[in-house]
């Protein structure tokens, strides 16, 4: 605790959902998910399953100098770059009283688009002949001069995202760009909110933005045994439910514009939210190879409950990563159980993610929006497609239905592969 108080005036949003964080909660209201069939005869039927963002419109008011790095951003950048736009007019200024060296800029970002070099396939082929064995290079070298375009690798970059947007937004402060997936989203934001904490900055930007639908990444998932077989289809996705098995995964942008509370006041801006604490750990397991420790979160969101001076029977409700795995998701509902000791497991838990999809970099970011947007409207959100949990988790607070609430404060959290975890508390002003 301690250091300067720190407030959301700003929120973007783009998902499978919807366009915006009103598209998304009205989504979120009406129990949809942005998840759909894609049919395509080169993928087995369960890798059809995803969430897909849509359209990316980018607006006239592009300055002419950035036009020409604009069409480098690959699609994750695009998503984020839209999220960010959303969330600096929401703020209703352009800070332009604030120096550029105080506005701070994290973005996490997870695109894999280009992992699967298809843009150097037309070089590959004539270079083989078309079969594949053998490399004439003379070839192949004529060939990629020919007909793959030479800034690849400028659009291959994961975080092309940050150069661009601290151009277009002027924040030019203390800044990170994190290249990975959950929990790096809540890594930006703890970032973003102690550069304002610790007086480094007055306002601060953080952006999460990913894709992870394409064809390699969605193999290599499968690999891992982390996706769901969808024998359900769109409704495969069940966080904490007993018959749970993987996640299906999306793509979208997440941002959250913060001030220093006496800054936010001072201009009269619209205040949705206070970030009162943070909490960070890594867990690991004695098993040999990537194994889900047996407590994953449990230390991340006491420190973060420590961080903010509160209890867990404070908070309205707690939305765990929930990731739809049989480990990680009993290992997160172990790590509530175990904050609560003897006392009955009272608080309300939710898992968000089905609506959207697994959106990588973007989930932590989006699932505070969405956290933020259901507090001001007194509901716990229902876990999509959760019927019955495991006879162990049976007492604890979980529903496939929205519920009725009072209560200003939640508590977002997010793992990922590995142990790391990350927790915040957030206090909704309604």
């Amino acid at each position: 605790m301690g250091g300067r108080e720190v407030v959301i005036t700003g929120m973007g949003l783009i998902t499978p959902l919807g366009r915006g964080v009103e598209e998304n909660w009205e989504g979120v209201k009406a129990m949809k998910t942005g998840i759909a069939h894609y049919p395509h005869d080169l993928l087995p039927r369960f890798l059809q399953y995803m969430g897909k963002a849509g359209e990316i419109e980018t607006d006239a008011d592009i300055p002419h100098k950035l036009l020409g790095q604009l069409k480098f951003l690959n699609r994750g950048s695009l998503l984020g770059f839209t999220a960010a736009r959303e969330a600096l007019r929401q703020s209703g200024t352009n800070f332009s009283d604030v120096p550029p060296g105080r506005r701070s800029l994290y973005v996490a970002a997870g695109d894999m688009t280009k992992v699967g070099y298809d843009f150097l396939y037309p070089a590959t082929k004539d270079g083989t002949h078309g079969r594949w064995r053998e490399m004439d290079f003379e070839k192949l070298n004529q060939s990629a001069l020919d007909k793959v375009n030479p800034f690849f690798l400028l659009e291959s970059i994961n975080n092309n995202l940050f150069s661009f947007l601290s151009a277009f937004s002027e924040f030019m402060g203390p800044n990170t760009s994190l290249a990975s997936h959950s929990p790096c989203g809540g890594n930006a934001m703890e970032l973003a909110f102690k550069s304002i904490r610790q007086g480094k900055a007055d306002v601060a930007m953080a952006v999460g933005c990913g894709n992870w639908i394409t064809e390699v990444p969605l193999y290599e998932m499968a690999g891992l045994g982390i996706l769901s077989r969808c024998m359900q289809g769109i409704h495969s996705f069940r966080p904490f439910d007993r018959k749970r098995d993987g996640f299906i995964p999306g793509e979208g942008g997440a941002a959250l514009l913060l001030e220093a509370a006496e800054k936010a006041k001072e201009r009269g801006a619209a205040i949705f939210g206070r970030i009162e604490g943070f909490g960070n750990s890594i867990e690991f397991s004695d098993d040999q190879g990537i194994a889900v420790p047996s407590a994953v979160s449990r230390r991340s969101m006491l420190s973060a409950l420590e961080d903010a001076g509160c209890a867990i029977g404070d908070l309205t409700f707690i939305s765990p990563h929930g990731s739809g795995s049989q480990k990680g998701d009993r290992s997160e509902l172990r790590s509530v159980l175990e904050m609560h000791g003897d006392r009955e497991p009272a608080t309300p838990i939710c898992g968000l993610k089905p609506y959207t999809g697994h959106l990588a970099a973007a989930s932590d970011i989006a699932e505070v929006i969405i956290g933020i947007k259901a507090i001001a409207a007194d509901v716990v959100p229902a876990t999509l497609n959760y019927s019955e949990s495991e006879k162990e988790f049976s007492g604890m607070k979980i529903s496939g239905s929205h519920r009725q609430c009072e209560g200003k404060r939640f508590l977002s959290v997010s793992y990922g592969i590995g142990g790391q975890s990350a927790s915040v508390v957030v206090h909704v002003v309604k």
